[in-house]
């Protein structure tokens, strides 16, 4: 077994390699740390030379931070669940009152956790190389929270895909100090030669590999060291087991079809990028030239270049008659470099959605200019978002029911859709509820002005009921047992509207 998973990586390397040029320079102008694990070690300080200009690092950690709040916010509640078709009406309203605790748990866990910080990190990556895993695991029992996450470098992670670019295969590639081997896998018996190199020199390193092979029935996960130098039938098993569920969560910003890595709003702008670095380049270059100037002089066999420095208040002794140093003038000026930085860098802010998602510039805008702009990000990002809830969100909500039922926290309930469904609370959802309940309520006022026969087509109980859920006001304040009257809707209806 572990040969062919050697086997499948081998080819997962090969598949990866056509985008790693790429990833090289989308890090090298965003995220130059961040990037080191692409064949550039010890080239950090080079790399951080050649940058000149920091738009592009400034837009991605803008726009990681945008899409944070606007996806899983740490001081809001993201997601929710809510009873499926198959559960019949007289039930749905303490089965909802029941599930909503079980969201709060869930939510109190997430609260609890690392999880805002390592996602924050894998947001960085998504916005530079549009592909980024969060590795969900279960904390150690007796911790604050039952969730433990940690953003995975993408250098670590290789994808074996399907036809149809959907990861089927994942694989992380890390080294661990005999320490890290025995404290991770405390229970693999790790083979005498991973021991003799270990009591050698103590600081050695091991390549570990862990593979998630995704089947009908589950995941399988087996942790594997991937063999000594080249002797690979070395190979040695640290772990193996079943999951529910991937503790990998692999989601893409957008991809081609038949691939099965993502591609990044920095790709679109990295031409953009590297145009406006030289840019400042040059003009540092040129201001460098501005300020010490370039001389000429008369070679008269007494001047020495060496000894001449170019500083404020330095006198240059000159012979009698000589016209001494004289400043060559450049042919002309640089100030042109100001229009083309001005245009590149708006270009670049405007395709790492800075313009959209970022701080509104105008404290003072009306409701109409909240609702349009909310609606603008909505068609840009609808794909993006759609993308993430299917690839991200979901998934998070998946294992955390998972890990909470596996410790008895909640009840033995599952997102299938018929019994429960997941209720989408993101941000740019609710800014969707808000426009589709503005509909509705102006239907609800035009029916008023026909007169109390328009009315009468109304079901004021389902509406208000209606109004609660995508308004997200909680379960415990809605009346079930309950059937509101009609001229209370209508009071109802009529405070919102004002």
């Amino acid at each position: 077994m572990l040969d062919q998973l050697n086997a499948t990586l081998r080819r997962a390397r090969n598949q990866r390699s056509s985008f790693e040029s790429n990833w090289r320079d989308c890090y090298a102008y965003t995220l130059p740390q961040r990037g080191a694990g692409f064949g550039t070690a010890g080239r950090e300080q080079e790399t951080n030379e050649r940058l000149f200009d920091g738009t592009a690092a400034d837009a991605v950690e803008q726009l990681a931070a945008s899409l944070l709040a606007e996806l899983t916010p740490p001081w809001s509640q993201w997601f929710g669940l809510r009873p499926g078709q198959e559960i019949a009406p007289a039930d749905r309203g303490i089965f909802g009152e029941s599930l909503d605790g079980v969201a709060d748990r869930i939510k109190g866990h997430f609260d609890r956790s690392n999880f805002a910080v390592e996602m924050h990190q894998a947001l960085l990556d998504l916005a530079t190389i549009g592909t980024a895993t969060l590795m969900f695991t279960e904390a150690a029992p007796g911790s604050l929270s039952a969730f433990q996450f940690h953003a995975v470098p993408a250098a670590e992670m290789f994808f074996s895909g399907d036809h149809n670019g959907q990861v089927r295969h994942q694989f992380r590639a890390t080294k661990l100090t005999i320490g890290g081997l025995q404290r991770v896998f405390p229970e693999a018996a790790l083979p005498e030669s991973v021991l003799d190199a270990a009591r050698s020199q103590a600081d050695a390193t091991f390549a570990v590999v862990e593979a998630v092979i995704n089947e009908p029935d589950g995941c399988l996960y087996v942790a594997y060291l991937p063999g000594i130098g080249e002797a690979e039938r070395s190979s040695a098993l640290l772990r193996k087991g079943r999951f529910d569920r991937s503790p990998f969560i692999t989601f893409r910003w957008m991809k081609m079809a038949g691939e099965v890595y993502g591609r990044s709003p920095v790709m679109t702008a990295l031409p953009d990028i590297k145009t406006a670095n030289k840019v400042v380049e040059l003009v540092l270059k040129n201001a460098s030239i501005a300020a010490s100037g370039i001389w000429l002089c008369d070679d008269d066999g007494v001047i020495n270049p060496a000894n001449i420095k170019l500083a404020p208040g330095t006198i240059i002794p000159k012979a009698v008659g000589s016209s001494g140093l004289t400043p060559l003038q450049a042919p002309g000026r640089f100030d042109v470099s100001d229009l083309i930085l001005d245009d590149l860098r708006s270009r670049i802010r405007h395709t790492l959605l800075v313009d959209r998602l970022g701080p509104v510039a105008d404290s003072r805008m009306t409701a109409t200019e909240v609702t349009e702009r909310s609606a603008e990000t909505s068609r840009l990002l609808g794909a993006v978002f759609g993308r993430l809830q299917a690839e991200l969100v979901t998934p998070l909500v998946d294992r955390a029911l998972l890990i909470l039922r596996r410790r008895a926290e909640i009840p033995d309930i599952a997102i299938d859709g018929r019994h429960v469904e997941l209720d989408y609370r993101l941000p740019l959802a609710r800014a969707q509820a808000r426009q589709d309940v503005t509909n509705v309520l102006l239907w609800l006022e035009t029916l008023k002005q026909m007169g109390s026969e328009a009315l009468a087509v109304t079901d004021p109980a389902a509406a208000a009921g209606w109004l609660a859920r995508s308004l997200g006001v909680p379960g415990e304040l809605v009346r079930q047992d309950r059937i509101m009257a009609s001229d209370i809707i209508h009071n109802v209806v009529d405070g919102l509207l004002k």
